[in-house]
């Protein structure tokens, strides 16, 4: 199979995740974490900005378009499942930076794309909302050009960057799906009411829900009409959480015991190893 015909086919499938259902899109943070990830049956891998820049010694979103690209080209070399890509803000001051990286990216090989609209002003978290719509129709053009065939998720940012009104986020998330979005996503929304009201405004379209911590289950956001869950960084700072408690125990106290929860290194090889 050719790596076209590959790259159609897997987002192909991604389409029909979309259609009905409710699937969990869990975020590796590089190329191992993914492929466990796939070994577990996931049906499709999002990345996520803050694990992908943590391996790099950056924080988040403070990652360059190309090396975030060249992630994407690794990361879907290496599995053979649809991947969406967090693209952030589309890595660009402007609409016609949106445009060409949204189609560097879709040639990447990846199946689907998310734009959020949030800033790093404290004083402006989230842009306006003619600037981001503008910036979700200019990557509706890049990956229409590039064939249509890649899922565009919209997101707004409001619950994660310090302005939790769920009326802006659902006007927002409308607007973006008038705009040309496949799939709306919020981040951050904590209740059923909340997830229930954005599944209802963007009907029929997808919604994807967060999961950064306990409190929902796959069960309750698919009764809620929930297409597509994600975890984000959350896998990446669970294992960051074990290796600093690990570190610091041999900091702190000379002692080893943290190793006694370590996963085995003839299984992770037996994971990693490549055929002959």
């Amino acid at each position: 199979m050719t790596t076209h015909d590959r790259t159609t086919l897997l987002r192909a499938q991604f389409k029909d995740l979309h259609r009905s259902g409710c699937f969990v899109i869990p975020n590796p943070w590089d190329l191992g974490s993914a492929r466990y990830l796939a070994s577990l049956g996931f049906k499709a891998l999002a990345t996520t900005s803050s694990g992908f820049a943590w391996t790099i010694a950056h924080a988040d979103n403070q990652a360059g378009v190309d090396d975030v690209l060249a992630h994407l080209q690794k990361l879907t070399a290496a599995v053979d499942l649809p991947v969406n890509a967090d693209f952030e803000d589309g890595f660009s001051t402007d609409t016609a930076g949106v445009e060409a990286n949204v189609a560097r990216a879709c040639a990447a090989g990846i199946a689907g794309l998310s734009i959020e609209d949030s800033t790093p002003r404290a004083d402006q978290p989230l842009r306006s909302l003619a600037d981001s719509v503008a910036r979700i129709r200019a990557a509706r053009r890049a990956i229409d050009a590039a064939g249509g065939d890649v899922i565009l998720v919209g997101r707004a940012e409001n619950f994660i960057a310090g302005r939790p009104d769920l009326d802006d986020t659902v006007a927002r998330l409308c607007a973006y799906a008038d705009a040309g979005a496949d799939c709306l996503y919020a981040p951050g929304l904590t209740t059923d009411d909340q997830v229930a009201a954005v599944v209802r405004a963007v009907a029929p379209k997808p919604v994807n829900v967060l999961v950064g911590q306990a409190g929902f289950t796959v069960e309750r956001l698919a009764a809620l009409g929930v297409r597509r869950i994600s975890v984000g960084g959350a896998l990446a700072r669970s294992a960051w959480g074990a290796f600093m408690a690990a570190a610091r125990e041999i900091a702190d106290h000379g002692t080893f015991g943290c190793f006694a929860h370590a996963a085995s290194g003839r299984d992770i090889n037996a994971l990693m190893a490549r055929p002959d």
